[in-house]
């Protein structure tokens, strides 16, 4: 079957290069300068050009051809239904920690999608096995250097490898590796940690096999093993203790130490779980350098803090009486009730009410706030009786406002008998909505 070039416009940003030329949703990008467009890569290599004569098929068949004139950096303002014409490249491993087989049945169907693609890695630094790239792909990889890309690893031991991804052609990722590195390539990579497999002296390995290949491996991310209730036919795993977790942070402190005089880089930073598992302060910044992994849930608690300690000074001292409610996770308990106690500690007419859930969607071992569903805060939450409840951003799907379990916030505001605001994980927006007052300004 000879596959037919485009990619469909999912949306059109306003103000927008395509908005001014006419381009909807639903509109297929066919060609660019007469070359086809394949997918996201095509793309954002063909629109780089100042002058683009656009193919498109209309959503109701008619077939256009636009001649654009760009400024220099003007975005042409699209995104697209999907990253390729012949859709994603998923996932061949069978990874005994896989987190979308331990979800439940019944929730919506993209969740249980495992994508692996080299694509959605550059765009959107998804993590990547590399166990699915053909030839083609990583030639195309080397000759567009296509930087950075961002890898799951989980251990260079080659037999561990495969143990881990339950995949016999999973063990040459150190190789992968090195090839991608030879050829400039930047790389952020990944371990997920498993009590008993892949710490220790596997950790060892994999962390000195990694820390060779700097300064293209930029990052070496370690997070704990994520585990639900629902591990019915799947192996048994253990989840991180406090001591085993104090254990793994103990030997990265030396690596650390060793990399920062090499390096004058920490390289190898560890998930917030895994200091709040182990009952440890965050890091200073410092440690983070330059925050290459924030989206792997690394260095976001000492982010926010900081952002709320240096907002502190801009705080009215007094405000109209005003009750909010906040809903968090067990992981994250700590450090918002610290914050919490800051604020109100600092303005006066402001009471704030924590309420820590506990995930019974999931099970009582998933802790951090980004998996609860609009079923466990209604379990969770007694009526607020008209109050103001945040929600942290994280708890819902990233281009609409859905829980993980399809509720809305509407639904959850309802049973609550609530006003749900859903807030950005960041200071100023967290604390613009905890006190009611615009603090952009006076920043």
């Amino acid at each position: 079957m000879v596959l037919e070039p485009g990619l469909v416009v999912a949306s059109v940003r306003q103000g927008s290069l395509a908005e001014e030329m006419e381009i909807e949703p639903g509109d297929k990008i066919v060609r660019i300068n007469g070359q086809a467009v394949f997918d996201l890569i095509d793309f954002l290599f063909l629109v780089s050009d100042d002058y683009l004569q656009v193919d498109v098929v209309k959503a109701n068949g008619e077939q256009w051809q636009l001649e654009i004139d760009r400024e220099p950096g003007e975005e042409f303002g699209i995104e697209f239904a999907t990253v390729a014409a012949e859709g994603i490249k998923h996932c061949r491993n069978k990874c005994i920690f896989c987190f979308v087989d331990q979800m439940p049945p019944g929730m919506r169907p993209t969740l249980y999608e495992k994508d692996d693609d080299y694509r959605l890695s550059l765009t959107q630094g998804s993590f990547i096995t590399l166990t699915n790239q053909a030839e083609d792909d990583l030639q195309r990889i080397l000759k567009l250097h296509l930087s950075p890309l961002y890898v799951s690893v989980q251990a260079t031991d080659p037999e561990i490898r495969r143990q881990l991804l339950n995949n016999p052609g999973a063990g040459n990722v150190l190789q992968q590796l090195k090839t991608l590195a030879q050829a400039g390539i930047v790389m952020h990579t990944q371990v997920v940690l498993l009590p008993g497999i892949n710490d220790g002296a596997v950790l060892q390995q994999t962390i000195g096999d990694l820390a060779k290949l700097w300064p293209q491996v930029q990052s070496i991310g370690v997070v704990p093993v994520g585990l639900t209730a629902f591990r019915a036919k799947l192996p048994t795993l253990a989840k991180y203790t406090a001591e085993a977790a104090r254990r793994v942070l103990q030997l990265g402190l030396a690596w650390q130490a060793k990399f920062q005089s090499e390096f004058a880089r920490t390289l190898v930073y560890f998930s917030d779980e895994f200091y709040v598992e182990a009952e440890l302060d965050f890091p200073e910044a410092a440690y983070y350098d330059d925050f290459p992994q924030l989206e792997n849930g690394i260095g976001l608690s000492r982010l926010f803090l900081d952002e709320i300690d240096a907002l502190l000074p801009v705080l009215p001292h007094q405000i109209a009486a005003r009750r909010v409610h906040i809903a968090t996770g067990v992981s994250a308990a700590k450090t918002m009730q610290s914050v919490i106690d800051k604020v109100c500690g600092q303005v006066n007419g402001l009471e704030v009410s924590l309420h820590v859930v506990r995930n019974r969607f999931f099970g009582p071992d998933v802790t951090v706030a980004g998996l609860l569903t609009g079923k466990d805060l209604v379990e969770g939450i007694a009526d607020l009786e008209g109050g103001i409840l945040l929600l942290p951003q994280v708890m819902f799907k990233t281009d609409e406002q859905l829980f993980l379990d399809n509720l809305t916030p509407k639904q959850v505001a309802c049973e609550l008998n609530a006003e749900i605001i859903v807030v950005q994980v960041n200071g100023l927006d967290f604390l613009t909505e905890l006190v009611g007052q615009d603090l952009a300004s006076v920043e």
